[in-house]
C-alpha cells in the first residue's frame, strides 16, 4: 500500500464511527495455529457474523492486550493496523485477545428504531422507563463501549479462559480446542465481576460454507450458560447491559450499553 493510500485508509477509519446497532468482535484468520505461525485478527463490526473491518486507531481502545501463559500484554500494534493484531513467535497455548473501546455515540432520530434495538437485545423495559423519566422520543443519545474477546489456539491450544476485568464479559469455563463438548460449551456473564443473572446471549454459529445460525439463550441465576456446539463452526457470543444516564447538558446521553463478545472456533473432532 502506497503512504497516501495507507493515510487515506486510517483517515476513513478515523472518520467512519463502529455501528453501535451491529455486533462488533475480534475476527482470528485462523483460531488454529502452528506455534511456528503468525497470529493474526481483525476488528470487524456488521450483522450475522459478517462485517467490515477496522483498523487498529490508538485513541479509540483503553486497552488492548493478549495473554499469553497467562501474562497480560499490550498487543504492538500502530497507528492504522488491518489487520489489527499480527504477532509471531507465540507460545504453544490458548492465546486471549482482548479490547476495550472508548465510548462511541449514537442519536436515534426514530422511536421505532430504539424499541426496535432495546426489542433485540431484550430491554423492553427501557421503553416505560424512558418515558417515566420524561425523556424526548427522537434526537436523544445513547454512550456504548465495545469489550470483544477472541480465543485461538497456538499449537496445542492447551490452557483455559479466565475473566479479565472487563465491565461486561463472556468467560468460557471449557476450552473450545482441547476439551470435550459433547453436551456443551459452558460459559459465564459476568459485570462488574459479578455474575450477570437471567441475562440473554445471542449466538451466531457460522459452519464451513460460511452460512451463519442464530439463536438467543439465558443465564442462570449464576450467570452460565451451556451453549449447544457443533465441530467444524466458529463461534460468535454477544451479551449487552445497560444504564441511564442522567444529562447534565442538553445532547447529554441518557442511557449507556456496555457489549461483550466472544470469539473462537471448535476444531473437526
Amino acid at each position: 500500500m502506497s503512504v497516501h493510500s495507507r493515510v487515506a485508509a486510517i483517515a476513513l477509519c478515523i472518520l467512519a464511527p463502529m455501528a453501535q446497532a451491529h455486533e462488533y468482535w475480534i475476527d482470528a484468520q485462523d483460531y488454529t495455529v502452528t506455534t511456528d505461525q503468525e497470529v493474526t485478527a481483525t476488528f470487524r463490526n456488521g450483522e450475522e457474523f459478517q462485517g467490515s473491518s477496522y483498523s487498529y486507531i490508538p485513541r479509540r481502545s483503553v486497552r488492548f492486550d493478549m495473554v499469553v501463559d497467562g501474562e497480560v500484554r499490550p498487543v504492538p500494534a500502530r497507528l492504522g493496523d488491518n489487520p489489527a493484531f499480527v504477532v509471531e513467535d507465540l507460545p504453544d497455548g490458548l492465546l486471549t485477545v482482548l479490547q476495550e473501546t472508548e465510548d462511541q455515540f449514537v442519536t436515534y432520530t426514530e422511536w421505532a428504531k430504539w424499541l426496535k434495538f432495546a426489542a433485540h437485545k431484550d430491554f423492553s423495559w427501557t421503553e416505560a422507563a424512558h418515558l417515566e423519566r420524561g425523556l424526548p422520543q427522537e434526537g436523544f443519545r445513547e454512550a456504548y463501549r465495545r469489550y470483544p474477546k477472541a480465543l485461538i489456539a497456538v499449537g496445542s491450544g492447551a490452557g483455559q479462559d479466565r475473566a479479565q476485568g472487563l465491565k461486561i464479559e463472556i468467560v468460557a469455563e471449557a476450552n473450545p480446542y482441547t476439551d470435550d463438548l459433547s453436551d456443551g460449551l459452558p460459559v459465564q456473564v459476568l459485570l462488574d465481576g459479578a455474575p450477570r443473572a437471567d441475562a440473554q446471549v445471542e449466538m451466531f454459529a457460522k459452519d464451513a460454507s460460511g452460512a451463519v445460525e442464530i439463536t438467543l439463550h439465558r443465564t442462570d441465576d449464576a450467570g452460565r450458560v451451556v451453549l449447544p456446539v457443533l465441530p467444524g463452526h466458529e463461534y460468535l457470543l454477544d451479551s449487552v447491559s445497560i444504564d441511564p444516564i442522567e444529562p447534565e447538558v442538553d445532547g447529554d446521553p441518557v442511557w449507556r450499553t456496555h457489549w461483550a463478545a466472544l470469539t473462537f472456533a471448535v476444531p473437526e473432532a
